[in-house]
């Protein structure tokens, strides 16, 4: 099958459920056709929500070529030195694409100085290591504001403008390398902190427009960054190959320029905003949304009680552990399989992003089975989050100690990669989709906390990498990198099986709807006491006609 065709097929997944299907033939009865153009239909292919996870999957898609095209990108700009060339293919038998003096396009003997070379530059592990982890310098920084941007002014504004401007500082990036390494440096940072606000804008998006029972399948639309990287890693070979590594640069940034029209174009922030949307849709929408949404951006935000909440920090952990490894990976893979086992940067770009496809096919319906789990009552929404944060955490963390073990085994390392690379699917539907069962109210704020200190990751980890392989690639050195992010992913796992809960935390709540819910509870708590009571009082009446 055409790679176009395979995509767009994986794309097309959520528009093709049984569920989505029975509802568009229900609402096909209602719909005015007098008005086509004034309404969408409520369910199908062109139902808002449908739509909206479109948005929100190609935002992800664009949002993670601007921020990782670098990655593979270095691997074609950075000079080998030559006293290193023997180790950096430490797993090849014989010259290597990588090891000859052919791909530097210039001969070497044993006097001679690094040569200039056109486009290269000659950057040691640890300065590789400043370029992989400036971005993520400032990431962190911009996820608490990121939420609260998103709170006051909406999704549209604070996801599609933070994408438009990250792209804009995008094509700057290539003059700025040629020019002047710290200049290069600050660029990335403030990419970083400009795209850092785009995360934790999406919960209170989520909240006002999708039904909780909805949300585990809806937030697989989170992972489009996952089909970002399968595109761009073998996409930026092709053009580096083609042209140079300044057009990979340019290509991903005008890419995300052209998303920013649709999105301006067809995205709202709420339903109620919208003015193509049908009334069937709105209606369901309101009706299966928390009625607390709508006034949720008049209360003031509860601070102290979400800073003190367990339930959020031991989600914060499980996150953490489960984001070690997929940055590790996402930004150092291209460079383990470059500089260990001596690929081309052609096989480099195709092996580090292939496993991104099949984890978004994995994210989609490992969310799908979480709905179905809690609509059909086979399991609480508790223990599916737990579920979700088991393959994400403890099982990922298996397969990298696989890795780590692997050696010069390329078949077995390219293995425990896909399949680390995979499970990080259970994210969406584990941590993410727990943070809005916990609040559905402050969701984005709870996504910018646990995103702050998360992507701490993806400055660390590039930082311990340089150091570990500086002037060493080796194969222990890279054991050890697995095996520390190996690690916090069971530290992660572990703190949520004891300590994770999905109930919603009374915090989310008004005064007076806090009241209203206990005195519903304490109602309902009562109803089945008068249930038992009546049951005890049939079985003894049975006994005594007996």
């Amino acid at each position: 099958m055409p790679l176009h065709l395979f995509i767009a097929s994986i794309v097309s997944i959520p528009l093709t459920s049984r569920g989505f299907r029975r509802i568009s033939l229900k609402m096909a009865r209602d719909i005015d056709y007098q008005h086509p153009i004034k309404s969408i239909k409520s369910s199908g292919w062109l139902s808002c929500r449908n739509i909206l996870w479109h948005l929100v999957f190609t935002g992800g898609i664009v949002n993670y070529m601007v921020k990782v095209c670098l990655n593979l990108a270095i691997v074609a700009m950075v000079i080998p030195r030559r006293e290193k060339l023997n180790d950096l293919a430490e797993c090849s038998n014989g010259p290597t694409p990588l090891n000859s003096t052919e791909y530097l396009h210039v001969s070497f003997n044993e006097s001679s100085e690094m040569p200039h070379i056109e486009g290269k530059f000659n950057w040691s592990e640890h300065e590789q290591g400043l370029a992989l982890g400036a971005f993520y310098w400032s990431y962190w920084t911009t996820q608490v504001p990121g939420g609260l941007l998103a709170q006051k002014y909406g999704t549209k504004l604070v996801f599609g403008g933070a994408n438009f401007l990250g792209a804009a500082v995008g094509l700057l990036i290539p003059s700025a390398i040629k020019w002047n390494f710290n200049v290069f440096l600050f660029l990335r940072v403030l990419q970083g902190a400009i795209l850092g606000v785009v995360t934790p804008s999406q919960n209170i998006m989520t909240a006002k427009w999708i039904p909780p029972d909805e949300r585990s399948k809806f937030v697989s639309a989170y992972m489009g960054g996952s089909v970002g990287i399968a595109i761009t890693y073998p996409l930026c070979a092709i053009i580096i190959n083609k042209f140079n590594w300044e057009a990979a640069f340019y290509f991903v940034s005008g890419i995300c320029i052209l998303w920013y029209c649709f999105w301006v174009f067809l995205m709202f922030d709420s339903p109620q905003q919208h003015p193509r949307i049908s009334k069937e849709e709105l209606d369901y929408i309101l009706s299966s949304t928390p009625a607390s949404m709508a006034a949720s951006t008049k209360r003031a935000i509860p601070w102290r009680s979400i800073l003190t909440s367990r339930p959020m920090w031991v989600t914060i952990v499980a996150h953490w552990g489960a984001t070690w490894g997929f940055y590790t990976l996402l930004a150092q893979s291209p460079t383990y399989f470059r500089f260990i086992h001596g690929w081309d940067l052609n096989s480099t770009g195709l092996i580090a992003g292939a496993p991104y496809i099949l984890l978004m096919i994995f994210s989609y319906l490992l969310g799908w089975w979480c709905d179905w789990l809690q609509k059909s009552g086979k399991m609480t929404r508790t223990g599916v989050r737990k579920m979700a944060i088991t393959m994400c955490t403890g099982v990922q963390a298996a397969f990298t100690v696989g890795l780590s073990l692997s050696g010069c085994q390329s078949g077995l390392a390219v293995f425990f990669m896909f399949m680390g690379r995979i499970v990080t699917g259970g994210i969406p539907a584990g941590t993410s989709a727990n943070l809005v069962d916990l609040s559905p109210n402050f969701s984005s704020i709870l996504l910018g906390i646990c995103g702050l200190s998360a992507n701490i990751v993806g400055a660390i980890s590039p930082l311990i990498v340089g150091a570990l392989t500086n002037d060493n690639q080796t194969i222990g050195q890279w054991r050890l990198v697995f095996l520390i992010a190996a690690s916090n992913m069971m530290i992660g796992f572990i703190v949520f099986m004891v300590w994770g809960t999905a109930d919603e935390q009374s915090w989310n709540f008004s005064p007076d709807e806090q009241q209203h819910e206990e005195t519903v509870h304490l109602n309902e708590q009562d109803n089945q006491s008068i249930e038992r009571i009546d049951e005890k009082g049939k079985m003894e009446t049975r006994q005594l006609e007996c």
